[in-house]
């Protein structure tokens, strides 16, 4: 070895050092206290209110009053354990697992619409695992797994965002066999979620603007064409949905008993609510209090002002989440964060709109709140990646 290979050869591994050194640094960085405290405290009031919209029917079924949130808070355990967890590992970790998370996700999603397989409830198998013992929902993997993978191919492309062939082309065709996939269950509301959040990712990522407003008017247009369609009597699917959204009294008793009873139960909450516990809709009145439509107990039991302060602490944490993701200290990162965001924003807008008969009814859960223990585990663990690229923000430079 010449004397000239030896110096480039201890540059190189001194160079090497040295980015571990900063990278070990990095990772000695606190995690964001306001984000962890507002998640915190999403995740305390949404044991509490499942408490209080579930044990009327938890009694009825189990003979328990406590059975669902006893449920929901193992899980919850679970997810901040995780969460803590994930927060305190350098998140480029992640790097390694999207090719197998998207995989995965591919063959859940299949197994769910394999006649015999997945499991049936409401006329939707959306569902993997053995009825009344552990169930979960494979399309809450596949939102990870959309967000790892997005992350981690997008940093890696850089201006080659720019280019339709390699920035759209391969997003777009994992983003429709999903979509296909989901919409087979049927899952339309989690279809909506996924692709808004890879759309989101794209577009931060560095796609063209043109072709994100070609997309959006696209969408516009289905959507427009398919309510008239469905009006008009040529579609079947969603056609119920479409009529009680517009009126849920036109089938009180059928079709648009859901929706008006949950307008019920929001208009008698008034400004400041019956009282905690004490709503009377979840007695067998309105059906899925405790999942879906669990924001209609809190409007009945909290009121107005009580729903406002539990929607504002949401959009604390989404903006402070959007705050890390600007301040993230790579791209991968930066995505990481605006996928999990994106998640939750789209989530709780989507659920909110839908108990309040802004949107037509479909089965999508309030992030922390509804009753389902995968999902809320895998909502914490999301929280996790957040906290752990808040660990890496670049601190201030002084002077």
């Amino acid at each position: 070895m010449t004397r000239d290979e030896y110096r480039a050869q201890r540059d190189l591994q001194q160079r090497r050092r040295e980015q571990k050194r900063k990278a070990r640094e990095a990772n000695k960085g606190s995690m964001d206290l306001p984000f962890l405290l507002l998640v915190l405290l999403l995740t305390a009031i949404g044991l509490v209110m499942l408490f209080s919209a579930s044990f009327p029917s938890a009694y009825a079924e189990s003979g328990d009053a406590a059975y669902y949130v006893k449920r929901q808070a193992i899980f919850a355990l679970l997810g901040l354990g995780s969460m803590v967890a994930m927060g305190k590992i350098d998140y480029h970790r992640l790097r390694g697992t999207p090719t197998l998370l998207m995989i995965v996700s591919f063959c859940l999603l299949l197994l769910v619409v394999i006649p015999g397989v997945g499991i049936t409830v409401n006329n939707s198998t959306r569902w993997l695992g053995i009825p009344g013992v552990f169930t979960f929902q494979p399309s809450e993997i596949a939102k990870l797994a959309v967000i790892v993978y997005f992350a981690n191919s997008i940093s890696r492309k850089g201006k080659q965002m720019e280019n339709f062939r390699d920035g759209v082309v391969p997003y777009a065709v994992i983003l429709l066999i999903l979509a296909i996939l989901l919409m087979l269950e049927p899952h339309l509301s989690c279809t909506v979620i996924i692709m808004g959040i890879g759309i989101l990712m794209m577009v931060v990522g560095g796609m063209k603007r043109w072709l994100v407003a070609l997309g959006f008017g696209g969408v516009g247009v289905v959507a427009v064409t398919y309510v008239k369609l469905v009006e008009a009597g040529i579609l079947k699917y969603g056609a119920n949905r479409i009529l009680m959204w517009h009126d849920p009294w036109l089938q009180y008793y059928d079709g648009g008993y859901q929706m008006a009873q949950s307008l019920i139960s929001i208009g008698s909450g008034g400004l400041l609510g019956v009282g905690f516990g004490k709503g009377r809709q979840k007695f067998s009145f309105l059906p899925e209090e405790h999942n879906d439509f669990i924001f209609a107990i809190i409007c009945e039991e909290l009121g107005l002002i009580g729903a406002s302060i539990i929607i504002l602490i949401f959009v604390l944490l989404i903006l402070r989440g959007f705050w890390i993701a600007l301040h993230a200290r790579d791209r991968f990162g930066m995505l990481l964060v605006v996928g999990c965001m994106t998640q939750i924003a789209l989530q709780t807008f989507l659920n909110m709109a839908v108990v309040t008969s802004l949107l037509p009814a479909t089965g999508i859960s309030l992030p922390f709140f509804s009753y389902g223990g995968t999902a809320l585990a895998l909502q914490l663990f999301e929280m996790g990646i957040v906290l752990s690229v808040s660990r890496q923000i670049p601190a201030p430079q002084n002077g």
